[in-house]
């Protein structure tokens, strides 16, 4: 049976626009920042429409994750990346100032009040993730990534992998995959940051074949996700 009371749903990796400052030295890049290391293709797009259905803040940052990555701590080697670690500490703090630390802050804000009040808070952090990585396919369809030492965590999404497997049977829901929900990330560092088993922090990974390929069959998966979640947090 769900604890939970309230929710925030994130977005981190929501488009990949670039500042008009830093244009030029995204010059000739178009690839990159139109492939998944520049967004998560349909992350904003479902983020959106869980926070709906839901009726819970959303956050959410439309700058690519190229300029610096959201969902890694400040002192990760990946927090820039291959083009953006050009850009001198001037430049990297101000990055830092303007892109990276406020949409964290106004996150971490929001659960905090959320955590004033009775139950527990699902944080939802939604993102997508490429079909194949390094010529290897990856064998899931949604993933639910979590800490397995925390009981909150672990409970809910195994709650909510069951809700949507009991809407869809075919469909491949795997936990802590495509990668591990106590790596770094969002989610790891605010459990951390907020120090409370109350916070329950999960990482939504949908395969990018579904925002990309046919608008009916996601349209689908959307509302289906939405459902079993709702159905989860209200039970």
């Amino acid at each position: 049976m769900s604890r939970i009371r309230s929710a925030v749903v994130s977005c981190e990796h929501g488009g990949n626009f670039i500042p008009a400052r830093y244009r030029a030295l995204f010059a000739g890049q178009d690839s990159l920042l139109n492939s998944h290391r520049g967004y998560d293709p349909g992350a904003l797009f479902l983020a959106r429409e869980l926070s709906k259905r839901l009726d819970c803040p959303l956050f959410y940052s439309h700058v690519s994750r190229l300029l610096v990555e959201l969902n890694r701590s400040p002192h990760h080697p990946s927090l820039f990346s291959i083009v953006s670690r050009e850009l001198d500490d001037t430049e990297r703090t101000r990055v830092l100032q303007h892109y990276y630390a406020p949409h964290r802050k106004a996150v971490a804000a929001a659960l905090r009040r959320a955590l004033r009040k009775a139950g527990d808070v699902l944080h939802l952090s939604v993102h997508t993730f490429t079909p194949v990585l390094d010529g290897a396919a990856r064998k899931a369809d949604v993933g639910l990534l979590y800490d397995p030492g925390r009981l909150g965590e672990r409970r809910f999404c195994h709650e909510w992998r069951a809700s949507i497997r009991a809407r869809n049977e075919i469909l491949r829901v795997r936990r802590n995959y495509p990668y591990l929900g106590k790596a770094d990330g969002f989610t790891t560092w605010l459990r951390r940051e907020l120090d409370t088993p109350r916070y329950v922090g999960v990482e939504l990974e949908v395969n990018q074949g579904f925002p990309l390929g046919d608008s009916r069959t996601w349209r689908w998966l959307r509302r289906l996700l939405a459902g079993s979640l709702c159905d989860v947090v209200s039970s």
